[in-house]
C-alpha cells in the first residue's frame, strides 16, 4: 500500500522533467526561428539599400522625362518581387517553426501518455477488489481524452494546410498581376 505515493511521486517528477524538456525544445525552437527571422531581415535591408543606391544613381544620371518615367517603370516589377521573395521567406520561416513545434509537442504528448497509461496499469494491478467500475472509467477518460487530442491534431493540421494553400494561390495572384502591371508600365514609358 505504500507503493502509490511513491510511484504518484515519481510519476509526478517525470511528468515534471518532461514539460522541462519541452519548455526547452520549444524555447530553442522559437531562437532558431527568430534568427532566421532576423538574418533574413538584416539580408533584405541591405539588399533594398543597396538597389535604392542604385536606382537613385540612374535617376540621377537622365537627360529627360521619358527616360525618368522609363527607369521608374523598370524597377516596379523587381521590386515586387523582391517583396514576394521576402514574404514567401518569412511564410517558409514560420511554416518551419511551427511544424517543430508541432513535432515535439506531440513527441511530448506521446510520452506522456505513455507514461500515464503505464502508471494506471501499475496502481491498478494492485487496486483493491471491487474498484473495477474506477479503473475502467479511468481508463476510458484516458482513451477519450487521447482521441480528443487526436482530432484536434488533425484538424488544426488541416488548418495550416488550408492556409498554406491559400496563402500560395494569393501569392501566385500578386506575382500575375505584378508581373500585368510591371509590362503596362513597360509598354507606357515605351510609348
Amino acid at each position: 500500500m505504500f507503493a502509490f505515493p511513491e510511484q504518484f511521486s515519481n510519476a509526478t517528477k517525470a511528468n515534471l522533467e518532461s514539460q522541462f524538456a519541452l519548455f526547452s525544445a520549444l524555447t530553442s525552437k522559437t531562437f532558431e526561428g527568430v534568427e532566421k527571422l532576423v538574418d533574413l531581415n538584416i539580408n533584405t535591408v541591405k539588399a533594398a539599400l543597396e538597389d535604392s543606391s542604385a536606382t537613385a544613381r540612374q535617376l540621377l544620371a537622365v537627360k529627360d522625362a521619358q527616360e525618368f518615367f522609363t527607369v521608374s517603370a523598370s524597377q516596379a516589377q523587381p521590386a515586387a518581387e523582391k517583396a514576394l521573395a521576402y514574404s514567401r521567406q518569412v511564410a517558409s520561416i514560420a511554416a518551419d517553426t511551427g511544424a517543430e513545434f508541432s513535432k515535439a509537442a506531440e513527441s511530448q504528448f506521446a510520452e506522456v501518455n505513455r507514461k500515464v497509461i503505464s502508471l494506471v496499469d501499475e496502481v491498478t494491478k494492485n487496486a483493491p477488489a471491487g474498484s473495477e467500475t474506477y479503473v475502467s472509467a479511468l481508463k476510458t477518460a484516458i482513451s477519450n481524452a487521447n482521441a480528443g487530442y487526436e482530432q484536434f491534431t488533425k484538424t488544426t493540421k488541416q488548418a495550416v494546410e488550408a492556409i498554406e494553400s491559400n496563402l500560395n494561390a494569393a501569392v501566385s495572384q500578386f506575382t500575375q498581376a505584378t508581373r500585368k502591371a510591371g509590362a503596362a508600365a513597360n509598354s507606357a514609358a515605351a510609348a
